[in-house]
């Protein structure tokens, strides 16, 4: 198993302190081949014992044998990427979402959706495309649902909400200013929020009342080629709890729902 797939896999086992060495892994393993255990520490910040842990984590004997592996995978990362396999490794990110979505925190999400007036979706770029799904799915459900992707009208939207709102904010990272801004204002006025993200120690993670921990997911060299599957997978596990639970008193709703889609098939 490469060296990302091996921390991906565990991601989420790492203190505070181990996921720093192990994000700078991946974002610049280039860097790290040259390193010595204490200019490594030196550079992230941490002590060589934490070093230690994660290389322990990892299933390496050593530091040095650690940095053979990492140096050779990258020497052929080109061929990598020319015959990846995208198919599994779209699976692997759903595998992983089993060891980072906490289904009583699930629960709770759908118990706050059930008794909110109103669910508004928050996020920018691509997880406001993520947000934008979440918002058409639970307005099949018959939630009077809301979705923007512009922050200046996420902030006006979250100023007139109240404690029998809810806002759902979405951000692979967790430390998109503007999302984590929108989601504040509406904490400040008295509504429920959840954040969507990888990252349980995010800025967004600190606002939310409550996270639900999408999993973790990097790309080998470029952060754009980087998917958004487990924030959709996130939202889809929530939208399928919902629905279990509404469906026997909203059953002529969904049937009518469906009466209504025919004539637009050909």
């Amino acid at each position: 198993m490469k060296v990302k797939d091996r921390i991906l896999n565990i991601y989420t086992q790492f203190s505070p302190a181990e996921r720093r060495v192990a994000d700078y892994i991946l974002e610049k393993p280039d860097d790290v081949i040259h390193y010595s255990i204490t200019e490594f520490a030196k550079i992230v910040g941490v002590s060589e014992t934490t070093i230690h842990r994660v290389i322990k984590k990892l299933d390496f004997d050593g530091y040095q044998a650690f940095k053979i592996t990492l140096a050779r995978e990258l020497s052929g990362i080109e061929e990598a990427i020319e015959r990846h396999d995208f198919i599994d490794e779209e699976i692997e990110i759903l595998k992983r979402l089993k060891n980072t979505l906490n289904m009583k925190d699930v629960e709770q999400a759908v118990e706050w959706i059930l008794s909110a007036r109103r669910v508004l979706f928050f996020g920018v770029g691509l997880s406001g495309v993520v947000s934008e799904y979440a918002s058409l799915k639970f307005s099949l459900l018959g939630f009077h649902t809301f979705f923007s992707n512009d922050p200046h009208v996420q902030v006006i939207e979250a100023v007139n909400l109240t404690e029998e709102d809810l806002v759902i904010s979405i951000s692979h990272t967790g430390n998109i200013r503007d999302t984590v801004k929108s989601t504040q204002v509406a904490k400040d006025m008295g509504a429920k929020t959840i954040a969507i993200t990888t990252n349980k120690d995010s800025e967004l993670a600190r606002v939310a009342h409550l996270v639900l921990q999408s999993p973790p997911v990097k790309y080998d060299i470029y952060e754009f080629l980087r998917e958004n599957i487990g924030e959709i997978a996130v939202v889809d596990v929530l939208f399928k709890e919902t629905f279990q639970r509404i469906y026997q008193e909203r059953k002529k709703h969904f049937e009518n729902l469906e009466d209504v889609f025919k004539p637009k098939k050909f």
